[in-house]
């Protein structure tokens, strides 16, 4: 017998040099719902683009990157 599952999602940004991993506050909302969900709390996702998709460890992990310029 088969069985499908949905995987969960997960987002990833990089902040500081971090990775941060979020997780998903509402499945029912699309990927970019949650990007404006969570940059009220991490301005730094205000211009931030979405990568696509890649299953990893049974979840489905979107990455946050940033489009902002770095000084220096």
């Amino acid at each position: 017998m088969l069985l499908a599952t949905q995987l969960e999602r997960v987002f990833l940004f990089q902040d500081k040099g971090q990775e941060i991993r979020l997780t998903d506050p509402e499945p029912k909302w699309s990927v970019q719902a949650v990007l404006n969900f969570y940059s009220n709390t991490y301005p730094i996702l205000a211009t931030a683009k979405v990568s696509a998709p890649v299953i990893r460890e049974d979840t489905v992990q979107y990455r946050f990157e940033s489009v902002m310029g770095t000084k220096g």
